[in-house]
Order: structure tokens, then C-alpha cells, then sequence
């Protein structure tokens, strides 16, 4: 007959590491997200030059300009009106863009930025996150 162990014996499982603590909308910190748009990608540049110089004047932290994918839309039409259907030109528009996060933005900073004038083409979005 064989014996059994006894089952007084306990295994122990290791302990799991404390998990990471959840960042709360209370504890996170504001931050500006701006994201420019435009046709031409050297007006951009001027003009994303000219957000960054204000926001270094008020010394912000800032994250960017990062390059977004350029957002490219292609259109196709006939060149002749009636007969020449396989004579075709292909149109394209490109917009170019860009995103910038200021971390921390001070009252004058956002002052500063919406008193800003920049060149026509230019397209802002500024959120608050």
C-alpha cells in the first residue's frame, strides 16, 4: 500500500508586483495640441517658425513640430468633351501637415498665440487637452 504525502504542506505563490498607478484627469498635466494645415509646405514651415518663436519667448516646453502624413487627393477628368474618352488629365491636391504640443501653456502664451496673424492658406486647430 502506498503512503501518502501529507497535505499540511501549503505551496506558495509569489507575490505579483505592484501594478502602475492610473493617471487621473486630476493629475495630468494641460497641454495645447495645435495642428496646421496648408497647400504649400513652405508657408507652412514660416508659419509653424513663427507659433515656435512665440512660444519661446514665454519659455514653454514644447513637443514638435512633428510631420503628419500629407494628406494627397487625386482627381481625374476628360480632357475632350465628347469623343476622346481615353484622353484624361489627373489633378492632385497635397495638404501638408503639421502638429505641435505645448505642455503647460501660460494664460499670456495662449494670449500671445491667438493674437498671432499668419499668412492666408494657413489652417489652425488648437485644442486643449
Amino acid at each position: 500500500m502506498a503512503v501518502k504525502a501529507s497535505t499540511t504542506e501549503k505551496t506558495v505563490k509569489p507575490k505579483r508586483a505592484p501594478r502602475a498607478k492610473k493617471v487621473t484627469k486630476a493629475e495630468a498635466v494641460p497641454k495645447l495640441r495645435i495642428r496646421v494645415r496648408a497647400y504649400e509646405h513652405k508657408i507652412l514651415d514660416a508659419s509653424i517658425k513663427q507659433i515656435l518663436d512665440v512660444a519661446f519667448r514665454f519659455d514653454a516646453t514644447i513637443q514638435g513640430p512633428i510631420p503628419l502624413p500629407t494628406e494627397i487627393k487625386k482627381y481625374t477628368v476628360n480632357r475632350a468633351s465628347f469623343v476622346y474618352k481615353n484622353a484624361r488629365e489627373q489633378f492632385e491636391m497635397r495638404v501638408h501637415k503639421r502638429l505641435i504640443d505645448i505642455i503647460n501653456p501660460s494664460p499670456k502664451l495662449i494670449e500671445a498665440l491667438t493674437n498671432l496673424s499668419l499668412p492666408s492658406g494657413v489652417t489652425i486647430d488648437v485644442k486643449m487637452l
